[in-house]
């Protein structure tokens, strides 16, 4: 998937508006926070994960990390994230633009941490490494067809 296709995807709730594109990087929290000139917390990175043998996203604030014992207490299972070539694969997007949108695969369950709950916008990526999508948290949940937010982050409190 690409921006392109991002943009179409959101254009069907009237939010392709909110795309943002950039001259530079946003591959990584801080690039992207750079880019959009926000504190990193505001980034929404798109972590993905292998869980009886399904992709899973997990949508976190910038600043948190997975903490292993409460991803296992939701999963049954250890966190194993997705190769890059698996993260192509199975969730559509590359390294650096991956974002919950627009995802292809109906077995790809995307589920947003809690977090991200503490910021009225946050700022996922938009399918490639230079962009974004200024986005509510409601909007965050529409769009990306969330299966509801869960707490399997540490350190951002």
């Amino acid at each position: 998937m690409s921006i392109t296709a991002v943009r179409a995807y959101l254009a069907q709730f009237g939010l392709d508006s909110k795309v943002l594109e950039f001259p530079v990087s946003s591959a990584t929290v801080e690039l992207a926070a750079e880019a959009a000139g926000v504190i990193p917390a505001r980034i929404a990175k798109s972590l993905s994960f292998k869980v009886d043998g399904e992709a899973i996203l997990i949508v976190t604030a910038g600043d948190a990390k997975v903490d292993n014992a409460k991803f296992k207490a939701a999963f049954h299972t250890k966190a194993k994230m997705l190769t890059p070539d698996e993260v192509t694969e199975m969730i559509g997007h590359a390294i650096g633009g991956v974002c919950p949108f627009g995802i292809e695969r109906p077995d790809v369950t995307v589920y947003l941490d809690v977090s991200l709950q503490r910021f009225d916008t946050v700022y996922p990526a938009a399918g490639n490494a230079a962009s974004a999508v200024r986005l509510s948290c409601g909007e965050l949940e529409q769009l990306s067809g969330s299966a509801g937010w869960i707490d399997v982050c540490k350190n951002w409190r």
